[in-house]
């Protein structure tokens, strides 16, 4: 099974969509799903109100963090790489999705679906796999 198809899975199973992407990647990110699970349970549903950032992006995001930060916590050095990153994981998927609200993208207001839960979670783990540089086969 690959990383989309895992991801795919958690979100089956209800993860929310940070939560399905960022578990997915869970033995790279050096945690257990449980701590990925907790950290990224308010940032599904786009925050919590469908106004935020994409959940599938949040989750790619806070796997920056945990592939990049120097954990330095008397002195960061690591923000502005990890910034970076998380800019570059915004972009990418802004490019391929236009939008990276979750609202936008579910055709709130609009009527128009940008992309689907899933199509966001896959886009998030191809994403994340090559910006972190992640194997998203398993």
């Amino acid at each position: 099974m690959n990383k989309k198809q895992t991801a795919t899975r958690l979100h089956e199973q209800n993860y929310n969509c940070a939560q399905a992407v960022a578990c997915a990647f869970a033995e790279e990110a050096g945690m257990d799903k449980e701590t990925l699970f907790r950290a990224c349970e308010g940032l599904g549903l786009g925050m919590g109100c469908m106004e935020g950032t994409c959940g599938a992006i949040t989750g790619a995001i806070v796997l920056a963090g945990f592939k990049n930060s120097d954990g330095e916590t008397e002195k960061p050095g690591s923000k502005l790489s990890t910034y970076k990153l998380s800019r570059e994981i915004m972009n990418r998927f802004a490019e391929k999705n236009k939008s990276t609200c979750c609202g936008e993208l579910k055709g709130v207001g609009t009527g128009t679906v940008l992309r689907s839960c899933q199509g966001c979670i896959e886009d998030a783990v191809e994403i994340a796999a090559d910006v972190l540089g992640y194997q998203e086969d398993e």
